[in-house]
């Protein structure tokens, strides 16, 4: 009788992925991998970990073992090892990681990594084939280079804040949005740099940043100025360029309604009574330039019934329409749950804990991913260093050298095959 092969984790089943990164951006990136498939180990400092281990409250758990939830939002499908990268101890943990790794993902401060004595040429030697994802605050040149980066910053500083609010109150949203989209637009280059190794044999460095990651969400935004010559500012919670598309208000509460076509305004006018022949509103552009008469005489009518009311006779009409819900109201909503969006996973020391999941599923359950829970600091020091000296064991038994040299200074020898 033939033995079955493992059950896949998904797409990237064969990867590995060596997570240097801290913080958000860099750990967000990595778990995206995790959640494909590929196999994350996360390298942090003794004692301490990443700093998010400390960001709270909340917290989960009695000290000393409580578990900041911040934490535990970015790091599923990871193990954890601890190693002192000053040290020879350290980067002789690294070293080896390397060597063996499809991808590195880091988010130091440019030139960090190489007084670690691992710049991306000595990557390169050591592992050839490797993929380095490095996220930034503002990018690795130019005269912002040097400046540490976290999210609220850049998000004021590519103009995000001024786009959100109401006019002038710049208001940051509501999640680390620039983090999130590095860390997402590092998993795309990654992705891109893993199909051209297996046409090249090479490896890539993908490089994005804080900066780069909201600059490239500006979208028609970004335009209304680099072509139109017009500098968006806030506009609260309608759309600048749509009308009706925003937040309005009912009899118990607020609904929001979004007329993105002719046919959808006319299915509004329908709904509420409105003329969509009065010169005002005849065309979009008409509205947008009367956007406060609209919204004034859509909540003259709104106001004579519920959100749920209004919700259902635009959901009958074909009008994307919605209610504001609470975190709490969107996670024990059964649309959420039936989508896959929340996950429980079994914690080593809070048990089974429930976390916001994948969001996307592929068709072939064979690709969906079995996802583990965030680890505890240090939680597979001996399990991965295990690995490591078995695989080693083997190296040397089949000839290959497998002595470690990376790290300041050091020179380093043809890379030993996996």
């Amino acid at each position: 009788m033939s033995l079955s092969a493992p059950p896949r984790r998904g797409p990237l089943d064969d990867c590995l992925v060596v997570d240097l990164s801290h913080a958000l951006a860099g750990p967000h990136a990595a778990m995206l991998l995790g959640d494909l498939g590929a196999r994350v180990i996360k390298v942090e400092k003794p004692r301490v970990g990443d700093e998010t281990r400390g960001w709270g409250p909340p917290f989960a758990g009695p000290a000393p073992t409580r578990e900041s939830t911040y934490f535990l939002s970015c790091n599923r499908n990871k193990e954890s090892v601890t190693a002192d990268l000053s040290t020879a101890q350290g980067r002789d943990l690294l070293d080896r990681l390397i060597r063996r790794a499809d991808v590195l993902v880091e988010n130091f401060r440019p030139g960090v990594l190489d007084r670690l004595g691992f710049p991306h040429d000595r990557l390169r030697e050591a592992n050839p084939a490797l993929v380095v994802l490095s996220i930034s605050g503002f990018g690795h040149d130019g005269p912002a280079a040097e400046r540490p980066g976290y999210d609220q910053i850049a998000q004021g500083e590519a103009g995000l804040m001024s786009l959100t609010g109401e006019p002038g109150h710049p208001t940051k949203a509501g999640v680390p949005i620039a983090d999130l989209m590095a860390g997402t637009y590092g998993v795309l280059g990654v992705l891109g740099a893993l199909a051209d190794r297996r046409a090249s044999g090479r490896g890539r460095v993908v490089r994005t940043s804080l900066l780069s990651a909201v600059v490239g969400v500006h979208s028609f935004q970004g335009t209304r100025w680099t072509v139109a010559g017009e500098v968006p500012r806030g506009s609260g919670n309608r759309h600048p360029a749509i009308a009706p598309y925003g937040l309005y208000r009912c009899a118990d509460g607020d609904i929001q309604i979004a007329a993105g076509s002719e046919a959808l305004w006319q299915a509004v006018a329908g709904v509420t009574g409105l003329d969509p022949a009065d010169p005002r509103y005849a065309a979009n552009a008409d509205r947008v330039l009367h956007h406060a008469e609209l919204a004034a005489d859509l909540e003259a009518v709104l106001a004579h019934g519920t959100v749920a009311t209004w919700t259902a006779r635009f959901d009958a009409a074909g009008v994307p329409a919605g209610r504001v819900r609470t975190l709490d109201e969107v996670y024990d909503w059964e649309q959420t749950r039936q989508q896959g969006l929340v996950i429980t996973v079994d914690h080593a020391t809070l048990g089974a804990i429930e976390l916001p999941g994948t969001p996307w599923h592929f068709d072939d359950p064979e690709g969906s991913p079995r996802h583990t829970a965030p680890p505890v600091l240090g939680q597979h020091d001996s399990s991965v260093r295990a690995w490591l000296d078995g695989l080693d064991e083997v190296d040397t038994a089949n000839g290959n050298d497998v002595r470690v040299t990376i790290g300041p200074g050091a020179a380093r020898p043809a890379r030993a095959p996996r």
